[in-house]
């Protein structure tokens, strides 16, 4: 088993609102695009279409994600985009959460300052809330709700949003409902 190290480069909008944290992009073989949330059977971009256009293909082109759509709406939007693991350990080879073994994270204060206009971060799962747990000192938030911790000088919202990824058992419209809620209360959508 060897150690896997994050292979993009955070995606941070300089004039970034938010911040989306998730764990690991899953095995190469998996991706459909250069960028975060590649696996096709993940949800994240239809969550994304659902909520700002009301069309779950909107970031669908030729059956596979539209990588430069997608980039283009997240600068326009100020969604800085990360992963919580920098370097990992796959126990099974897939892309499965339950079997990431985290070498080492992110620094989030370096990235911070990166985005000085950023005050929200969301987790989009369990295993990324965990981890920035690990970091911040905060109560552990529940779904669709937010705890506060301070970094710097700066008060930061972490909200808790259920996984994009299919093996979640939530229905899509619902979590769909969760990001809306989330996007609303910080005046993106």
């Amino acid at each position: 088993m060897y150690i896997e190290f994050h292979p993009l480069e955070p995606f941070l909008p300089p004039e970034a609102k938010i911040l989306m944290l998730g764990s690991f992009p899953p095995p190469r073989n998996k991706w459909s695009i250069e960028f975060f949330y590649p696996n096709f059977q993940n949800d994240m971009w239809r969550i994304f279409g659902l909520v700002f256009h009301e069309e779950k293909e909107y970031f669908i082109t030729n059956r596979k994600f539209d990588a430069v759509k997608i980039k283009d709406f997240c600068y326009k939007n100020g969604i800085a985009i990360y992963d919580t693991a920098t370097a990992v350990k796959r126990l099974r080879g897939n892309a499965s959460d339950n079997y990431l073994e985290i070498v080492d994270t992110l620094n989030l204060k370096d990235l911070l300052l990166k985005i000085p206009k950023c005050n929200t971060i969301a987790a989009t799962g369990k295993k990324a809330l965990d981890i920035i747990l690990k970091i911040v000192n905060c109560k552990e938030p529940e779904m669709g709700t937010f705890s506060f911790f301070r970094l710097e000088n700066r008060q930061i919202k972490l909200y808790r949003l259920p996984s994009s990824s299919r093996a979640y058992p939530m229905p899509l419209d619902i979590k769909a409902a969760y990001y809306q809620r989330l996007f609303s209360s910080i005046n993106i959508l």
